[in-house]
C-alpha cells in the first residue's frame, strides 16, 4: 500500500496532517459534551446551594432554586446528593456511556415531578423535563459499552466517596456557626459527621431546624455513598481484554510473515493486550485500555496492505466504547498510515537506538570508553554467555526468571509497549538470554549462583533482536549492561541477526540539538527542562547510555486525536508503563533493602526509566 496523497509525490505525507479518514467533519460529542458540562455545572451549584447557607440567600440562589436538584423542605441533603450524582454522572455523558445516560433519563423526570409536588416550581420542572428532551433527543448518540472493570472499582469508590463525604460533611457541620449549641471542638465534629453518614445523631447540637438540615444532609451522603459502593461491587464485571491462545497464535504466524518491519511488532504478544483484526486477517492491531484510553503500542501487525482495515477496526472499538483512541512508539510509516486513515495527529517523542551488528565494533577513539570498561570487567573475571531460550535447560532458566524478578528496582513489572513481560516462556524459543558470570567461592549459597546479570531479547523477524529488559545484580562491578550488550552484538553473527534494536530514548533529538554550539534560548530552556526531568525519568542517562554504541536513531511518534487529550493519554501511558500506580496496594509486601548510598547502574526494561 502506497502511503502517499493525491498530488505529492515526495512519498512522506506531514504527519500532523488531517486527512481522509473516520474522523472527517462534525464531531459527533457535541451534544454529550455539552450536556455532560451541564451536569457538572448544575451538580457544583446543587452542593454549593446545600451547604451554604449564605449562597442560598445570594442572587444565584434564584437560579439554584430552579435548576435540578432543590426539591422542596429537603433541600439542602436533596441538592448535595442530586449534586454529588450528577458530577458522577457528567463524566459519563460525556464519553457518550448508556448507563449514565440511563440514569440521567431517570433522575431527570424525578426530580421534575419533585419540583411540582414539593414547591409547585413550574420553571423547575420545564428545565428538568427540557434537559431530559435533550438527552433523549439525540439518544442514538448514548451507546458507548461500559469500560473493563473489576471490583477493586467498588472499593475505590468506597475509599474516595467515603473521604469526598468526610469532608463535604464536616464543611456542612461547621458552616452554621450561629446556630451552633456550645462550642464543639474539632473531635466533636468528626464525631457528629462520622455518625450522621450513618444515620445517627451526634455530639453537635444546633438551634431550630438546622438540626434537621444538617441530619438530613449528612444522611444523605452516607447512603449515597453506601448505595453506589453496593451498585459496583455486585454488577457483572466485564474483565479487561486478555490475548487467548487463538489470537495468539494468528499473532506469532502474522509475526512470521511480517515481523520484520517492526522491532516493537513481538512486543504485541504481551498476554495483557486485546487484539483487533483486519477484516481479512492479514492484520492487527494491539492495546490496552487504561483509563479511558484505548492505547495502541508500534505499528500495527501484518501486511501493510491489511493495515487500514486493521486501523478501522481498532477506531470502531473505540468509538463503540467511547474511548480515546492513542498510539504510542510506532514508526514513521506507522505514523503516515494512522495520520491518513484516521485524521489523526502525530508527534515524534524519541529515538530507538539500532545498531547494525556487521558494523559494530570496539575499535576506534569513539568507541574507547566502552572498550576499557568492557576489558577492565573481563580482567575481574567476569564471563559471559549468549544463547537462545530453547537452548537453556529449565532450571537455568528458572534461576534467571528468579534473579530478574529479585533485582527489579521496583514493586510493579514496568513496561508496555516495549516489553513482553515474561522470560523463558515456551512459546518464546527464538528469544535471546545474554548473562554475565562470577566465579565467586562466598556466593555458594545464593539463590542465584554465580549470575551477576540478564538481558534478554525477543525477536525482530528473522535476523534482528529487540532488547526488552536489563537486569543486574546491585552488588556487581558497574558496567554490567554494557558488558552484555557488546557481548551479545559480538555474537549476533553465529545467532543469524544482522541488527539489534537497544533502548527507546525519550527527546533524543532535542538533547542532541540542546547541547550543539549555536543552540537557541527556546531549545536550551527545553533541553534543561528534560535534564531536571531527569532526576525521576532519567531521559538524559539513557539516551547517553544508547549513545555509547553509535546507533543510528529511528524516530518514534505518539497518535492522538486532539491535543487536549495529550495530558490523559501521557497519564494513561505512565500508567501502562508502570510508572503510576493507581492500584490498592497489597498487603504486607516486603521488599529487599538496597545498599545505602549506592546508586544503581542502568537496570531497566527497554524505553522506560531504570529503576
Amino acid at each position: 500500500m502506497s502511503v502517499t496523497v493525491d498530488g505529492d509525490t515526495s512519498g512522506k505525507v506531514p504527519l500532523a496532517v488531517r486527512g481522509r479518514g473516520l474522523l472527517r467533519g462534525p464531531r459527533p460529542e457535541t451534544v454529550p459534551v455539552l450536556v455532560g458540562r451541564a451536569c457538572a455545572a448544575v451538580g457544583l451549584i446543587d452542593v454549593a446551594a446545600g451547604v451554604f447557607p449564605r449562597f442560598r440567600h445570594s442572587r444565584m440562589h434564584t437560579l439554584a432554586e430552579v435548576l435540578p436538584g432543590a426539591l422542596g423542605p429537603f433541600a439542602a441533603a436533596l441538592s448535595l446528593s442530586s449534586g454529588v450524582l450528577l458530577l458522577l454522572l457528567a463524566h459519563g455523558i460525556k464519553r457518550h456511556k448508556r448507563r449514565a445516560w440511563r440514569a440521567a433519563v431517570v433522575l431527570l423526570p424525578a426530580g421534575a415531578v419533585a419540583q411540582f409536588v414539593y414547591r409547585h416550581s413550574l420553571i423547575g420542572v420545564l428545565l428538568s423535563l427540557a434537559l431530559c428532551f435533550l438527552l433523549v433527543r439525540h439518544r442514538k448518540q448514548f451507546a458507548a459499552l461500559p469500560d473493563p472493570r473489576s471490583r477493586w472499582r467498588a472499593l475505590a469508590n468506597f475509599v474516595l466517596l467515603g473521604a469526598g463525604s468526610m469532608a463535604l460533611g464536616l464543611v456542612v457541620v461547621s458552616v452554621h456557626p450561629g446556630r451552633v449549641v456550645g462550642n464543639p471542638s474539632i473531635a466533636d465534629r468528626l464525631q457528629h459527621v462520622l455518625y450522621g453518614l450513618f444515620g445517627l445523631e451526634g455530639p453537635v447540637d444546633y438551634a431550630g431546624a438546622t438540626s434537621w438540615t444538617v441530619a438530613y444532609s449528612l444522611g444523605s451522603l452516607g447512603l449515597l455513598t453506601a448505595v453506589t459502593t453496593i451498585y459496583l461491587a455486585f454488577r457483572p464485571e466485564h474483565p479487561a481484554a486478555r490475548l487467548d491462545e487463538h489470537d495468539e497464535a494468528r499473532l506469532r504466524a502474522l509475526l512470521d510473515k511480517h515481523g520484520g518491519r517492526d522491532s516493537l511488532g513481538h512486543f504485541a504478544l504481551r498476554r495483557d493486550k486485546g487484539v483487533v483484526f483486519s477484516p481479512s486477517g492479514k492484520a492487527a492491531v494491539c492495546y490496552r485500555v487504561v483509563s479511558g484510553v484505548m492505547l495502541a503500542g508500534g505499528d500495527p501487525i501484518g501486511d501493510v496492505e491489511a493495515w487500514p482495515g486493521a486501523i478501522e477496526r481498532f477506531m470502531d472499538e473505540a468509538r463503540a466504547h467511547s474511548w480515546t483512541p492513542a498510539v504510542m512508539g510506532c514508526s514513521e510509516t506507522g505514523g503516515e498510515v494512522w495520520t491518513r486513515e484516521t485524521g489523526l495527529s502525530a508527534l515524534e517523542i524519541g529515538d530507538e537506538a539500532v545498531v547494525d551488528a556487521a558494523d559494530f565494533s570496539l575499535a576506534g577513539r569513539a568507541m574507547r570508553n566502552v572498550r576499557q570498561m568492557v576489558k577492565r570487567i573481563e580482567r575481574n573475571g567476569y564471563e559471559t554467555r549468549v544463547r537462545r531460550v530453547r537452548d537453556i535447560g529449565d532450571a537455568e532458566l528458572a534461576r534467571i526468571r528468579r534473579a530478574a524478578a529479585d533485582w527489579r528496582g521496583t514493586d510493579t513489572e514496568r513496561g508496555f509497549s516495549m516489553a513482553l513481560g515474561r522470560i523463558g516462556d515456551p512459546a518464546d524459543g527464538d528469544c535471546v538470554v545474554a548473562t554475565a558470570h562470577l566465579a565467586d567461592p562466598g556466593a555458594e549459597g545464593s539463590p542465584h549462583g554465580d549470575l551477576k546479570a540478564v538481558l534478554h531479547f525477543v525477536p525482530w523477524g528473522r535476523d534482528g533482536l529487540s532488547l526488552e529488559l536489563m537486569r543486574r545484580d546491585r552488588s556487581a562491578d558497574p558496567g554490567m549492561n554494557e558488558l552484555l550488550i557488546v557481548a551479545s552484538l559480538q555474537a549476533a553473527p553465529a545467532l543469524s541477526v544482522a541488527r539489534v534494536s537497544l533502548n527507546f530514548a525519550m527527546f533524543r533529538s532535542t538533547l542532541a540539538r540542546g547541547e550543539r554550539l549555536g543552540a537557541g534560548p527556546v531549545l536550551r530552556c527545553w533541553r534543561g527542562l528534560l535534564i531536571f526531568l531527569s532526576r525521576w525519568f532519567q531521559i538524559e542517562s539513557l539516551y547517553r547510555f544508547n549513545a555509547k554504541f553509535r546507533p543510528r536513531w529511528e524516530p518514534r511518534f505518539v497518535v492522538y486525536r486532539a491535543g487536549r487529550d495529550l495530558p490523559r493519554i501521557g497519564l494513561a501511558a505512565l500508567r501502562a508503563e508502570g510508572f503510576v500506580n493507581l492500584a490498592p496496594p497489597r498487603p504486607f509486601r516486603t521488599r529487599s533493602p538496597r545498599p545505602c548510598g549506592h546508586r544503581p547502574d542502568l537496570t531497566a526494561e527497554r524505553g522506560v526509566r531504570p529503576a
